[in-house]
């Protein structure tokens, strides 16, 4: 079984790419990598080393877990080697997985129109596509050529909340500017004006602590049909174990989450 994960050639978040890469490659998953270069990614270096976050470096950079298995990853030879967005060929995997990260650098792999098209494409062949944080953005500007409209339009979905991308903007801004918001629109905004009815974003439980393997209730994702969403690195091991469920045929469950 062969799953791609598209990210940025720069800035991706080390939490939401390394995580889920690390569980569903220990789980006998192939995963592939795409980016919009064809070159080699490499993460966000302020959620690796917290360098400009302040009194707030502890609650904000990626957890230990994360920067592990971010170091492994870069050994993986498909992490080292990755398609090009023009390449993607969905016939040749079985789910497709958008991870986040908020730094500007992520825009090209937000805002490629290449890469949309094979999102469509994904969704039109009912195989698993899963959107973390950013992430959905990607799907969100996705576009049906059929209906003129969102790939997300009709459907559920939940994405960073609003809420959660201004704090950390507040939290940091005195010195680090916009470095927490990635456009003037928050993700949840863009999300929410892309589908059929603004009840069709989820927010979930409030969003306080990261969950982990040993606290599994702390995160929460959404699913519709053979889509998942969840809202940010708090939420990626729910995440990362239901696309794995998806790719492996499960029935659609229940949303996961307290």
């Amino acid at each position: 079984m062969k799953a791609l994960i598209a990210t940025s050639t720069q800035g991706f978040d080390p939490t939401e790419v390394a995580i889920p890469w690390k569980i569903l490659h220990e789980a006998g998953i192939d995963v592939r990598f795409a980016t919009d270069s064809g070159q080699q990614a490499s993460p966000d270096p302020i959620m690796l080393t917290g360098d400009g976050l302040g009194p707030f470096k502890r609650a904000l950079i990626a957890r230990k877990d994360a920067r592990d298995a971010c170091e492994q990853l870069q050994n993986d030879p498909h992490f080292q080697a990755p398609l090009a967005y023009a390449a993607i060929v969905p016939d040749d995997f079985d789910g497709l997985l958008l991870p986040g990260g908020h730094a500007k650098e992520v825009r090209p792999f937000l805002e490629s129109k290449t890469l949309q098209k094979a999102i469509v494409a994904f969704f039109k062949a009912s195989k698993p596509v899963a959107a973390i944080c950013h992430g959905t953005v990607a799907a969100a500007r996705a576009i049906d050529p059929d209906t003129r409209k969102s790939i997300l339009h009709g459907r559920t979905t939940t994405a960073l909340l609003k809420r959660q991308e201004l704090i950390g903007h507040r939290l940091t801004k005195r010195w680090m500017g916009d470095y927490y918001l990635t456009y003037p629109t928050t993700v949840e905004d863009e999300v929410k004006g892309a589908l059929a009815s603004k009840n069709d974003f989820k927010e979930g439980p409030l969003p306080v602590l990261r969950d982990s393997p040993d606290h599994m209730a702390r995160g929460f994702t959404h699913r519709d049909g053979q889509y998942l969403s969840a809202r940010w690195p708090g939420d990626v091991y729910n995440f990362a174990n239901d696309f794995l469920a998806m790719l492996q045929g499960e029935p659609t469950a229940p949303t996961s989450g307290t």
